[in-house]
């Protein structure tokens, strides 16, 4: 018999007192470490947390892991092509018309695969093989980026044919939508109108 009378006149009290908090517990565990308030913490680790997190959302990086590699390096002094890097705030907002525009392609039978960025990891590396197998581009500096079947050039070339000779030949190549030429003759970008954005310099 309880002692407590409130107690007797409300049943399964005693077991809903147990439970409580075994799901508060749970539910504090279920949130991000980074949701949870530190425990017995100093000033240091409270006013550290958000620094940290405010540089890691800032962070930029290959979220959608798009491909991008160098073909070809016969231009020493060639202006680096920035990988398709993105920040947090970035990826979020772009994951949305990715969904859109990478079933498009499906949906009106354009496309064997369900969406345009299952073919990225497939063409990249068939570009590169084709340029390689051209055996007319050792004088030159090509990086090749893909997203949803289109393939963006990027680099230098010696002669401005050499420019049109690569765009002609990638557009030939299966599943290949579009090609996007942003290649320079020589090594030198114009002032001010940037074919393409530049890679940062390496932190040292």
């Amino acid at each position: 018999m309880p002692s407590d009378p409130a107690q007797a006149r409300a049943p399964g009290h005693g077991r809903a007192a147990r439970i409580l908090p075994l799901l508060l517990v749970s539910a504090a565990a279920a949130l991000p470490a980074r949701a949870q308030a530190p425990a017995a913490s100093g000033a240091t680790t409270a006013t550290a947390e958000p620094a940290s997190a405010a540089s890691a959302a800032g962070a930029r990086r290959n979220w959608f892991d798009d491909p991008f590699v160098q073909a070809t390096h016969g231009l020493p002094g060639c202006p680096v092509p920035e990988p398709p890097l993105l920040t947090e705030a970035e990826m979020q907002h772009e994951t949305h018309w990715r969904a859109e525009r990478g079933t498009s392609c499906y949906r009106s039978g354009r496309c064997r695969l369900p969406n345009a960025y299952l073919y990225d990891k497939e063409i990249v590396p068939r570009v590169a093989k084709a340029i390689a197998a051209a055996g007319t581009y050792e004088d030159t500096s090509v990086w090749i980026e893909g997203q949803r079947r289109w393939v963006w050039l990027k680099g230098c070339v010696s002669t401005k044919q050499q420019a049109l000779d690569l765009e002609q030949m990638v557009r030939l190549i299966d599943d290949v939508e579009a090609v996007i030429p942003q290649l320079i003759v020589g090594t030198t970008m114009k002032s001010g109108t940037p074919t393409y954005r530049l890679a940062e310099p390496a932190s040292r």
